[in-house]
């Protein structure tokens, strides 16, 4: 049988007082960097597991984080949730999920009956619930802290984000760079604030180009597969685009198949991209030009912010807010190519 590690091993391996150990494990200040490094190989080489549920009593925190989330992309919340599990691993927190339906109604009722229930010390919070101002102000009024990922929401919590903007009008330059005028656009929910960022993108490029853009050539999808399949079926009826911007990986792969089941040589007769870099991005043919958006270490980083923000490293104060921008890559891959259009 297993002999279980206790606080008092990591202690006498560190040659460090239980104290120091635990204020290391509970992410506390007042500890040098020597002594955490220290403190943590110890915990690293003995393979030292905190129990959770006396971390709990003794500093009155349940040592869980939340995830509340609507996104039909299982491809983004897979990399988003990988991030921040790793954070959540190396502090010894557990990431509690919690998926809602952003329509339903009650929405705020449900999620602050959740976090009561769950008891997590803070909450992160994807689109579209970012951008849902009564459940931010009841998760204020609560004292819960709060981190946005993917969206600004009211420019007073923190936020993980890349320029939505920019890159979206970075891609569209990539299409018009290549030739094309004619160019289609496929727009996410209205509800997710990506949505409306990207499309702004997309307009900007083409006004600083002098294109103007075609209504017909803009239709709405859900972020999902389905979806981008419907609307290209939509846009490559009759007098087509000769390129097609899909506001997330999903949807591009839907379009990919829609145009394959029509015959349309891609990228000889029609130019797909993507927004995000998610794994499906490279398992269609031809893989997806794309904006590669570093979703796993935006978690990683959101993650270990509320963290900070849980053990009061950082402070938030009234009406201002952390918004920490990543950075973002355009990945150009046999999507589109130079054309002779």
């Amino acid at each position: 049988m297993a002999v279980s590690v206790t606080i008092d091993d990591v202690a006498a391996h560190a040659g460090v007082s239980i104290k120091t150990v635990s204020r290391v494990v509970n992410r506390e200040a007042n500890v040098s960097e020597k002594t955490r490094n220290k403190v943590m190989a110890a915990i690293e080489a003995l393979n030292y597991r905190p129990n959770q549920a006396a971390r709990g009593l003794a500093g009155r925190r349940s040592y869980l984080i939340g995830v509340v989330y609507d996104n039909i992309s299982p491809n983004y919340l897979i990399n988003l949730q990988s991030g921040m599990i790793e954070t959540c691993h190396a502090a010894s927190y557990g990431l509690a999920l919690c998926p809602v339906a952003y329509a339903e109604t009650g929405l705020v009722e449900h999620v602050m009956a959740w976090v009561r229930h769950s008891q997590v010390d803070g909450v992160l919070l994807t689109p579209p619930l970012t951008d849902c101002a009564p459940l931010l102000v009841a998760l204020e009024k609560a004292g819960v802290p709060v981190v946005l990922v993917s969206s600004l929401g009211a420019g007073q919590v923190p936020a993980v984000v890349i320029d939505e903007v920019e890159a979206a009008r970075q891609m569209t330059l990539h299409l018009i760079a290549l030739g094309h005028t004619e160019i289609g656009f496929i727009k996410g929910p209205a509800a997710h604030s990506a949505s409306q960022s990207r499309y702004e993108g997309f307009k900007a490029a083409l006004a600083g180009a002098g294109i103007a853009i075609n209504g017909a050539y803009v239709v709405e999808g859900r972020f999902d597969f389905d979806s981008g399949e419907i609307a290209a079926q939509r846009l490559l009826k009759g007098k087509r685009p000769t390129a097609i911007f899909a506001s997330n990986d999903d949807m591009a792969a839907g379009v990919l198949h829609a145009a394959h089941k029509l015959g349309i040589a891609i990228p000889e007769a029609l130019a797909v991209v993507g927004f995000d870099d998610t794994p499906i991005s490279r398992q269609v043919w031809p893989s997806l030009t794309t904006i590669r958006q570093p979703i796993r270490e935006m978690g990683n980083h959101a993650a270990d912010l509320l963290l900070q923000l849980i053990a009061k490293k950082v402070l938030v104060e009234d009406g201002s807010s952390m918004v920490f921008q990543h950075g973002f890559e355009l990945k150009v891959r046999g999507s589109s190519q130079k054309t002779s259009i």
